[in-house]
C-alpha cells in the first residue's frame, strides 16, 4: 500500500548474496552498491548507462582501464557490480550469475537462455506490494531519493522484484487496524480486482479462507480466518464493478460469508468464451493476451495453514494483481464486436444466481450419481448413509468423500443384503467409524416399506412431428449463429435447452437470456 520504497545497503546485499548462494556463484560480491532509476526505458534496450557514477572503486578502475563500462559489468565473472540502475538490474545480475539474458517480448520480460536461472527469475516477477513512486536508498547515515517515471515503470518492477521477494507484512491484511487503514483507498477506487481462496479440499463445510484484492497500485490479502470484523469491508465494495475470473463460487463463498451481494461484475473467464476462446482459464487468457505467466503451484493448497507460506501468497496475489489489464482488453473486444450487453447480462445472472439462498434439497443431495437405478429398500439405505457421511464429515472437518467415496455408498446401498454382510463395506474405516455406519444401515433395514424414499420420476414424452422439426430449426439456427459468431454453440443453448424450447416450455423462454433469444429468433 506504500507508495515509497525504503532500501537499506546491508539488506540488498543479503538479497544478492542469496542470489549467489542459489546459482553457486562466488564473484557477485560488491561492497557499495547504490540504486538509482533510469529515466529513459529505451537504456533497456540500448544498454547505455548501465554504471552510474558512483561505482565501486575496484568496478571504476576496472572501466577506466577497459574503456568499456558496460562490458566490465556485463562480464562473467566481474570484480565488482556497483551502481547498477534498478531497471537494468537483471540484465547484469545474469551475466554476472554466468548467463545470457536476453529482452524478450511482452512488457516487463526477459528469457535468459538458462532455463534454471529463468524459472527462479520468472517466479519473482510480480511480487511487489504495489505501485511505488519513489525509492529511498540508505547507507549509513546517507539517504538519496530517486523518483520512478511512468516510462521506466514496467522495468523498474521488474528488476526490484529479483532482489526483494515478496513478505507478509507488505500485503497481508490481518488486523482490525491494518483493515481500517485500508478501507478509504478501497471507498476511493471504481474498481477492485477481485478473488478468493476456500478450503475445499480440506475442511468441512467449507469457509472463505481468504480474498484478494487488487486496486489501482496496490495488491492485498485479507484474512478472514484472523478474526477480523469483515461487515466494513463488504460494505466499502458495495456499488464498485468487481474484476472476476469464473466467479460463480467466489459469489457463493462471500454470500455464505457476510450476505455480500455486489452490485456489477465483470468476469473476465464470460467474457473471453464469448469473444471464442476456448482456453479460458486465467493463466491462458494472461498469457496469450498480456504475455504473462503465473506460477499454479498452490492452487490445492490448504488455504487454512496460518501463517501463508510465500509460495502461497505469492500465488494468492496473482490471481488479482492481472485482472483489471486483462479485463480492459476484453471489455475493448467485446464491444468491437458488439457484444458487450450480452457479457452483461451474464454478470447479472451470476450475481442472481449465486449470491443468494440456495437452500440445500435434502430429498435430492443424497440421490447421488448411479442412485437411479437402485430400488426402494437400497434408496432408503442410500439415505441413511450419506446422512450418516454428513454428520462424519463436519465432526473430522474433512469433504465427505474424504470418508467414503459416493461410488462406495452406492455400491453398499445396492448390494448390502443384513448388516452383518461385510464384502460390499468401504475398506479402511477406523472401527468406530465401521461400527456406526453399520449402525446406520442396520436403522435402514429396520424401516417399513412404507417409509422408502420413492424411485425417481422420469417422465419422457415422445416429441411429435412438429416439435421435432422445431427442435431440428432451432438446432440448425443456433449452430449457424454461433459459427458465425466464432463461439461454443452451448454458449447460446444447451441441447437440454432446446429440447424444452421445442415443446414450447414457456418458463425455459423466460429463463435463456434476451440476447440468446434474440439469436433464436424466439
Amino acid at each position: 500500500m506504500a507508495k515509497r520504497l525504503h532500501l537499506d545497503h546491508v539488506e540488498l546485499r543479503k538479497s544478492l548474496a542469496k542470489l549467489r548462494r542459489a546459482f553457486g556463484h562466488r564473484g557477485l560480491a560488491d561492497q557499495h552498491l547504490g540504486l538509482a532509476v533510469s529515466q529513459n526505458e529505451s537504456d533497456l534496450v540500448q544498454g547505455q548507462e548501465t554504471v552510474n557514477r558512483h561505482h565501486h572503486a575496484l568496478g571504476q578502475q576496472d572501466a577506466e582501464q577497459g574503456k568499456n563500462e558496460l562490458g566490465t559489468v556485463l562480464q562473467p565473472q566481474p570484480h565488482a557490480v556497483a551502481g547498477l540502475e534498478a531497471v537494468l538490474l537483471a540484465e547484469p545480475l545474469g551475466q554476472a550469475l554466468g548467463q545470457t539474458v536476453r529482452p524478450a517480448k511482452g512488457i516487463g520480460r526477459f528469457a535468459p537462455e538458462n532455463s534454471r536461472f529463468f524459472r527462479v527469475f520468472q517466479r519473482n516477477i510480480g511480487e511487489l506490494a504495489g505501485e511505488i513512486g519513489h525509492v529511498d536508498f540508505h547507507q549509513g547515515d546517507k539517504e538519496k531519493t530517486f523518483p520512478i517515471p511512468a516510462s521506466s515503470r514496467a522495468q523498474f518492477d521488474l528488476a526490484l522484484a529479483i532482489c526483494f521477494p515478496v513478505t507478509q507484512s507488505r500485503h497481508l491484511i490481518d488486523t482490525q487496524d491494518q483493515l481500517k487503514e485500508f478501507l478509504p483507498a478501497l471507498r476511493k477506487t471504481d474498481w477492485i480486482g477481485l478473488d478468493t481462496e476456500a478450503d475445499s479440499l480440506h475442511s468441512y463445510p467449507e469457509k472463505l479462507c481468504l480474498l484478494q484484492i487488487s486496486l489501482p497500485g496496490t495488491d492485498v490479502l485479507i484474512d478472514p480466518l484472523a478474526s477480523l470484523e469483515v461487515a466494513p469491508l463488504f460494505k466499502a465494495l458495495k456499488g464498485k464493478e468487481l474484476l472476476m475470473h469464473g466467479s460463480d463460487n467466489d459469489l457463493r463463498l462471500m454470500f455464505a460469508a457476510a450476505r455480500f451481494v455486489p452490485t456489477t461484475i465483470f468476469d473476465t473467464m464470460w467474457a473471453a468464451r464469448l469473444l471464442g476462446f476456448t482456453a479460458f482459464g486465467l493463466n491462458d487468457l494472461l498469457s496469450k493476451l498480456l504475455g504473462i505467466t503465473l506460477d499454479k503451484g498452490s492452487q490445492k493448497a490448504n488455504w487454512t495453514r496460518r501463517p501463508l507460506t510465500e509460495k502461497m501468497l505469492n500465488y494468492a496475489l496473482n490471481d488479482s494483481r492481472h485482472l483489471r489489464s486483462l479485463a480492459d482488453r476484453l471489455r475493448d473486444d467485446l464491444q468491437a464486436k458488439g457484444r458487450l450487453a450480452w457479457h452483461e447480462q451474464i454478470c447479472e445472472r451470476l450475481i442472481q444466481e449465486h449470491a443468494s439462498d440456495r437452500e440445500l434439497d435434502l430429498d435430492q443431495a443424497w440421490r447421488l450419481k448411479g442412485s437411479s437405478k437402485l430400488n426402494r429398500r437400497s434408496l432408503a439405505i442410500l439415505r441413511e448413509v450419506w446422512h450418516w457421511r454428513e454428520r462424519e464429515a463436519v465432526e473430522a472437518n474433512k469433504p465427505p468423500y474424504f470418508i467414503v467415496r459416493h461410488e462406495d455408498l452406492v455400491a453398499l446401498a445396492d448390494t448390502v443384503i443384513s448388516r452383518d454382510e461385510k464384502t460390499t463395506w468401504p475398506h479402511k474405516l477406523s472401527n468406530r467409524r465401521f461400527n456406526s455406519l453399520r449402525e446406520a444401515v442396520g436403522k435402514a433395514l429396520e424401516l417399513d416399506a412404507k417409509e422408502y424414499p420413492d424411485t425417481p420420476r422420469v417422465v419422457r414424452r415422445r416429441i411429435n412431428a412438429r416439435e421435432k422439426r422445431f427442435y431440428e430449426s432451432l438446432k440448425v439456427l443456433r449452430d449457424k449463429q454461433a459459427e458465425e459468431l466464432k463461439i461454443d454453440p452451448t454458449l447460446i443453448a444447451s441441447r437440454s435447452t432446446l429440447v424444452k424450447l421445442s415443446l414450447e416450455d414457456g418458463e425455459e423462454r423466460d429463463r435463456i437470456l434476451p440476447w440468446q433469444r434474440e439469436l433464436l429468433n424466439l
